[in-house]
């Protein structure tokens, strides 16, 4: 990136709805899961990319609530990708010092999928450099539901009044708990919609659309994205 003004901003968290993999890997007669196996390798160079850039925080759409109704071939392969994705990334967060999370319902996961979650998490929980989260099962209004599902409890058992909550209270029940809300959000392959990601969160994101479908990102569009966000008033509301 070349040299930019004093006031130029790089969004301290961005997040990003990887789509076009399958006709990425259509477009050269290739197996979907050809497409999603290069889509996780360009995951791994924009999460250098994106510390390197000075972002803080990184949070994709890898697996929403809604994926479960695709063909089940396609589910398995994308459930072994992440088993495999998971595993390796023990080894890459120690040697990048980057901290992993996972959002969403992972409960559902296979047993040996959540383990490999919850050694993640743990093993890079005190490294200090790119904060990723990973969204696996995540539906954003499934998400707003498990909330409050968790506030109603605490009142129910008298352990919070319903007077006392308010948007920040409300905010650390949902899975971004303790991080910020992203300023940036980046969807690839031409799709104009947010797809029930992050619905809370992103209330005040601006919205980067590119045609360029997620095995072809680099940190050159990704620069672009960050350009784009530069040239957007941030008002919140105010004038």
């Amino acid at each position: 990136m070349a040299k930019k003004p004093e006031e130029y901003r790089v969004p301290r968290h961005v997040c990003i709805i990887m789509d076009g993999n399958g006709r990425w890997a259509k477009k050269r007669l290739l197996p979907r899961k050809a497409g999603h196996v290069q889509g996780a390798r360009v995951v791994e160079q924009i999460c250098e990319d994106a510390w390197n850039l000075g972002i803080e925080y990184l949070t994709v759409y890898a697996f929403s609530t809604e994926n479960w109704q695709r063909p089940k071939d396609e589910v398995d392969a994308l459930m072994n990708l992440l088993r495999k994705y998971m595993k390796d990334s023990l080894a890459r967060s120690s040697k990048n010092n980057m901290r992993v999370r996972v959002l969403g319902d992972i409960s559902v996961l296979d047993e040996d999928l959540q383990q490999s979650i919850r050694e993640l998490e743990e093993a890079s929980a005190q490294n200090t450099g790119l904060k990723f989260q990973v969204a696996i099962n995540y539906g954003g209004r499934n998400e707003i539901v498990r909330a409050t599902r968790k506030i109603s409890e605490l009142v129910r058992d008298g352990k919070l009044s319903p007077e006392d909550i308010t948007e920040n209270t409300f905010s650390e029940y949902l899975d971004t708990a303790g991080m910020p809300d992203p300023e940036l959000m980046i969807r690839t392959s031409g799709e104009l919609r947010t797809s029930n990601f992050l619905p809370w969160q992103i209330a005040y994101s601006e919205f980067y659309f590119t045609n360029v479908l997620w095995p072809d990102f680099d940190k050159k569009e990704l620069e672009n994205a960050i350009d784009f966000y530069n040239g957007r008033e941030r008002r919140f509301g105010g004038i």
